[in-house]
């Protein structure tokens, strides 16, 4: 049902089944490597290019996740998945494999959440009993699209992110689980007119703020109602930014706010920024926070996972930056 002004609470019962996460080698040795279901060894992913690594990071994933619940593929009613690439072509190649009806959707590093406000949306209506939502994106691959070739070895400013290598699926179903989705906050485009595509976290931290304070407002919560609030890729630059205008808001998220990507790697690990990309905030929240919820340590969570809308072509006309963050309520089931 609609909740305020722009967002759903799901009232007849929408759960999370079944999670998994797989990530590259730079990932699998960051200080969440524990909470990863599988990490492959090298970036090619025993493929032979980039684009079918990335392929293989989400198809591992629906699989695992499928493995996970014992759930057919033709018991699926429907997979909802995107990623970085034109076309979204990383998830359209995985779906001709599955034995499920498919909606591709774009909402760059936003993705995660995306997919799974609107797997929620059609299980809480009755359309679906079972819909997989699953994200993924690579280094290589997001580096060859927006930026450079990998071969190219640029030096990068302190403001860029490292692209997550990863993919992340849930199940999400009406049939009671561990883990409840109680609603969700759909973000508008917001854009404070950055124009630098190495500085995310500058252009995407006013849109996780746009997001957030609305939450606030269409639920009438506080920050406190909260153990975590949880952003997707905003990372040391957008991290203060965020805070701030939430403050100027009225709200203050500083003692439960994190970002996925200063969680996912060691400050060692020479990431610039911190991580970045679809997997960013889909391997933190179906890993890490998910394990923790299910080991009894956080009852209820925020997930803000923010993108930018941007294409190389509109970049190179000198164009601004459009971006956007959708919300996610998950809360543990208690007994």
């Amino acid at each position: 049902m609609k909740q305020g002004k722009n967002s759903w609470k799901f009232t007849n019962g929408v759960y999370i089944a079944g999670n998994a996460t797989v990530t590259g080698p730079k990932e699998a040795q960051g200080p969440l490597a524990d909470t990863f279901d599988y990490s492959f060894d090298d970036l090619y992913c025993n493929e032979k290019t980039w684009e079918k690594a990335e392929q293989a990071l989400l198809k591992k994933s629906i699989e695992l996740t499928l493995s996970k619940t014992n759930t057919r593929q033709d018991a699926v009613d429907l997979l909802i998945s995107g990623d970085l690439l034109n076309q979204n072509i990383s998830s359209s190649y995985v779906a001709r494999d599955l034995d499920a009806p498919f909606f591709g959707v774009f909402g760059a590093c936003s993705t995660s959440m995306e997919t799974v406000a609107i797997s929620s949306s059609l299980v809480d209506a009755g359309h679906c009993s079972k819909v997989v939502a699953s994200t993924s994106s690579h280094y290589s691959t997001a580096e060859r699209q927006f930026r450079y070739p990998t071969e190219y070895g640029i030096q990068k400013p302190n403001t860029a992110h490292c692209t997550v290598t990863g993919a992340g699926s849930v199940l999400v179903q009406n049939e009671k689980s561990a883990i409840q989705v109680e609603g969700a906050t759909i973000g508008k485009v917001i854009d404070y007119g950055v124009t630098n595509p190495l500085d995310m976290g500058s252009a995407m931290a006013p849109a996780a703020a746009n997001t957030i304070v609305q939450h606030f407002k269409d639920f009438g919560r506080q920050p406190e109602d909260y153990d975590i609030i949880l952003t997707g890729d905003l990372a040391s630059v957008g991290t203060p930014i965020v805070k701030k205008l939430t403050e100027q808001s009225g709200y203050d998220i500083e003692e439960v706010h994190q970002d996925c990507g200063l969680m996912i790697y060691h400050d060692s690990q020479k990431v610039n920024a911190g991580g970045s990309g679809c997997a960013s905030s889909a391997v933190v929240t179906y890993g890490y926070i998910m394990q923790q919820m299910m080991e009894n340590k956080l009852d209820k969570v925020l997930i803000v996972a923010t993108g930018a809308l941007l294409s190389p072509t509109i970049v190179q006309q000198k164009e601004s930056i459009p971006c956007i963050a959708h919300g996610v309520v998950i809360k543990r089931v208690k007994d």
